[in-house]
């Protein structure tokens, strides 16, 4: 009963970092159930939701256990899921034991998401990228990078202080904006429309709806929905954000000043 239980646990806090981390579906389902072979149970049942993780294993024997996991869903981070990968195929080519599994775990979930000073410039490479993308000129791109480095700042400081995903779109869609409208009300010759596009791209939902999509073709229907209504709601909180400050500029201000 010890053995089974503790190799079901280990199958399942696998499959639960995976899936905290951003892992697919059938990504986790599959790992989960390979797991549970490599340790020679051939009686088993994994079924995985986007935020949830339901497995049992030997049922019909006197060493029955079975688990049930709630995972929130959460941000991604690739390099846990391809260090979760390795201790996974290294388990099922029995190069692993079961502690040194454990151990190997342990370290995979505290793989750390970079220095800091590299986020920063990259969150406002990518918001400056897509600011000139999307039709901004060089200004336009100069100024989307450093309001990009500041949204980073927030979305650090919101993630420390535990803020509601909601919460977190809201305002980092009205801050961007703010500023960006701003510098155009100090007379900076700015095209505020693809500032801001840029700088809420970090916010957009790409990862979730491509997902969502994935889980459809795969028949993961379930799933498939809750990451559809994760991006839309997501979707949803950015437009309330921008939304709102240009809609006390332009009662402030009046029309012609965003035109």
């Amino acid at each position: 009963m010890a053995v089974t239980k503790e190799i079901l646990a280990l199958s399942v806090e696998i499959g639960d970092a995976l899936l905290r981390n951003g892992a697919e579906v059938y990504r986790v389902e599959d790992t989960v159930m390979h797991i549970l072979e490599a340790y020679e149970i051939e009686s088993y049942d994994v079924y995985v939701l986007s935020n949830g993780i339901f497995a049992s294993a030997n049922e019909d024997k006197d060493d029955a256990c079975s688990m049930i996991r709630h995972v929130p869903l959460g941000s991604t981070h690739l390099g846990r899921i391809a260090a979760l990968n390795q201790l996974s195929r290294e388990i099922c080519s029995h190069e692993c034991s079961l502690i040194d599994a454990w151990n190997r775990l342990e370290e995979c979930k505290t793989i750390p998401y970079g220095k800091k000073l590299t986020r920063l410039f990259f969150c406002g490479l990518g918001c400056s990228c897509f600011s000139y993308l999307f039709g901004g000129k060089v200004l336009d791109a100069l100024i989307a990078f450093f309001i990009g480095v500041v949204l980073q700042l927030l979305l650090d400081s919101l993630k420390v202080h535990k803020s509601s995903k909601f919460i977190t779109n809201i305002l980092g869609s009205a801050f961007v904006t703010l500023l960006a409208l701003l510098l155009l009300f100090l007379g900076t010759p700015i095209h505020y429309d693809k500032v801001i596009i840029g700088d809420i791209m970090p916010l957009v939902p790409g990862i979730a709806l491509t997902t969502s999509i994935r889980d459809f073709f795969n028949g993961d229907y379930l799933s498939g929905a809750i990451h559809m209504i994760d991006a839309v709601l997501t979707a949803f909180c950015i437009a309330v954000g921008v939304g709102t400050v240009i809609t006390i500029f332009r009662f402030l201000l009046g029309g012609a000043f965003l035109a």
